[in-house]
């Protein structure tokens, strides 16, 4: 979709009769909805600085000119674009425009920069890096531009930043690999930047490239395409066996019945900790894309989708397959059937608003069945761990029904964590009394479950343990604080146990990679950085929200630390219905050890802060010896 189109001489007549921000407002009131007076303000600026640089007559007068282009399948528009011809092929031109004056540069991030925006100095990728990004999503999806040989040109032109030296943090060498490939223009460069559009648009093409572009149809593009595949093979994590394939062959099938027949399709896939539902998920992801169908891999955390991004992305740049990956608040604007499939994973921690305030769109459930032809919902009901989290079946079926959607079940039980073995998990789920189990004495195999009475002990072991394969991490129950203002302070300890001295930080910065980042060791994770993901071993610190007094394991919310929003919302409920929002709350706590004691697939380590709770687990334990 496009805001504003028009050809070059067009554009410059516009801007001299003071008529072009009256257009561009017109249309995008038409187009997307009501105008931002900030948005007003950065047109009438930036585009007076594209006035001058086009006011050249060796630009042709028919080349085309747009404004405000939407980025396939994101909320996400390009500033302006230029099309026309060169000797070779047809080109555009993408151009981001900023107003920024200042910047600072980020060590330690790929591509980030510092800047103010919106009120505050906040970390944003760097302009060259982000015009590039744009880029690579429409050559990936849009199949005009694939099949038809446009080239794409990305720059960037902060037209109102100073470069003061060589030295300057907008071109510090950090950023030398995306300002090779979409180069940066600053103030002063208004030259520089005509004869770079220059060497690209020799011949107008009366705005055809633009039509091109904005009618052509989103599909992946064979690159992206091999790019995954090739990349999955050598990924030994993502290998399927038994019912994973069935249900993977199940999938498939009914993406192709919502292709052909028009009819909405929702698979529910239940499956407990470490029965492969991620593992699927990918897989599907991959397979779906190399169908040339558009997919999307949705969760509500970012870190689960950080991490597989990451571990797909080899030598193919991450932001190529950004795109591939969404948090679950993405849909909520999103028209009907827009996407072919969305593989939803963790479905239980979906939420019913979205946005930073929780105040945008109705739920998320109903929007991401409404948003694709067909719908995969990877669910755990026993993983909710928050207030928030309303992902539950009934409701996935509720708004199946809503939408007139065929839907499917299927079922994994076959654990490839925790040693290969459902005994585990019903073991931890007898003695955590979530449920009575057959396995209240017996795993049933051979898992290393240890209980610390010493943190640093168990600490020294999982720092061992790790340093063979970096697939070891500690995690700890949300009953301390995380002081936002050490966040880059791994010497500040968020967790601190005074009978020991023994102290951590919660994880710092990097919680989009802390899995795989092979510091993190040293670093505590949460129930918010850890779901969805697995390790080899896994240490837990479990707090005073977990205690066993008098022959009974007891929850207690009160001892949830004041930072954790988990159970946000509980003091309404519990004036409102005292038995139902301490059963809420009991639920959560439960859930939460349940989801942290089930990441590791050789073992798990605990170390508890009731001792109380220390001698249960080993009298436990000692039972499964007699």
């Amino acid at each position: 979709m496009i805001v504003y189109e028009a050809t070059k001489n067009e554009f410059i007549t516009d801007v001299f009769m003071d008529n072009l921000v009256e257009h561009i407002s017109t249309n995008f009131k038409e187009k997307i909805g009501n105008v931002n007076i900030g948005e007003v303000r950065a047109w009438d600026r930036s585009m007076q600085y594209m006035y001058r640089v086009l006011v050249d007559p060796e630009i042709p007068a028919n080349a085309g000119v747009a404004i405000e282009f939407k980025v396939p399948y994101t909320s996400k528009r390009i500033d302006f674009l230029i099309s026309g011809r060169n000797d070779r092929s047809d080109s555009v031109m993408v151009v981001e425009l900023k107003q920024w004056d200042s910047l600072e540069k980020v060590e330690g991030k790929e591509a980030i920069v510092k800047t103010f925006l919106n009120k505050g100095v906040k970390e944003t990728p760097h302009p060259s890096y982000q015009v590039w990004s744009y880029s690579a999503l429409i050559e990936d999806y849009n199949e005009n531009v694939q099949n038809e040989g446009i080239k794409l040109y990305p720059c960037a032109y902060l037209h109102n930043y100073l470069i003061s030296n060589l030295n300057d943090p907008l071109v510090d060498p950090i950023y030398r690999p995306y300002i090779e490939q979409a180069p940066v223009f600053a103030k002063g460069d208004a030259e520089k930047l005509r004869n770079f559009i220059k060497t690209y648009i020799k011949y107008g093409d009366d705005k055809e490239n633009l039509y091109r572009i904005e009618r052509g149809r989103i599909r992946p593009s064979k690159s992206l395409q091999d790019s995954l595949t090739s990349m999955l093979k050598g990924i030994s994590e993502f290998k399927m066996i038994d019912e994973q394939k069935v249900v993977y062959e199940t999938a498939l099938v009914l993406a192709n019945k919502a292709q052909r027949s028009g009819q909405k399709q929702v698979l529910i896939v239940e499956g407990g900790p470490g029965t492969g539902k991620s593992v699927l998920a990918i897989n599907l992801l991959v397979q779906l894309t190399k169908s040339g169908l558009v997919a999307q891999y949705v969760t509500r955390n970012s870190a689960p989708r950080n991490v597989y991004a990451a571990m797909l992305s080899g030598d193919f740049r991450k932001t190529r397959i950004d795109n591939l990956f969404k948090g679950s608040g993405s849909y909520y604007e999103t028209p009907p059937n827009e996407f072919d499939v969305l593989l939803i994973d963790e479905a239980h921690r979906l939420n019913e608003k979205s946005g930073m305030f929780q105040n945008l769109g109705e739920n998320q459930v109903k929007e991401v069945i409404q948003a694709a032809r067909f719908a995969v919902f990877f669910i755990d009901e026993r993983q909710r761990v928050t207030l928030k989290d309303i992902g539950n079946i009934d409701l996935i079926e509720k708004f199946a029904t809503e939408y007139g959607a065929t839907v499917t079940k299927a079922e994994l039980t076959s654990q490839f964590r925790c040693d290969g073995s459902d005994g585990y998990i019903a073991w931890l789920e007898d003695v955590l009394q979530i449920r009575e189990t057959a396995n209240a004495s017996d795993f049933g195999m051979d898992y290393e479950f240890r209980v610390f009475s010493d943190p640093h002990e168990m600490k020294a072991q999982i720092e061992k343990l790790n340093a063979q394969k970096n697939k070891s991490r500690i995690v700890a129950g949300y009953c301390w604080d995380w002081s936002s203002d050490h966040r880059d302070d791994t010497t500040h300890l968020d967790i601190y146990i005074p009978e020991h001295d023994f102290g951590m930080s919660w994880n710092l910065n990097n919680t989009a990679t802390w899995a795989i980042d092979a510091n993190s060791v040293h670093e505590a994770g949460c129930i918010h950085t850890c779901q969805g993901l697995e390790f080899d071993y896994v240490g837990v610190i479990i707090g005073d929200d977990l205690q066993y007094r008098d022959g009974q394991l007891i929850t207690d919310y009160k001892k949830r630390a004041r930072t954790d929003q988990s159970l946000k919302g509980l003091s309404k409920i519990l004036k409102e219905d005292k038995a139902r929002g301490e059963k809420l709350a009991d639920d959560i706590i439960r859930n939460t050890y349940r989801t942290l004691m089930t990441r590791g697939q050789k073992g798990c380590f605990i170390y508890c802060t009731d001792k109380g709770l220390e001698r249960y687990f080993n009298e436990r334990l000692h039972r499964m010896k007699k």
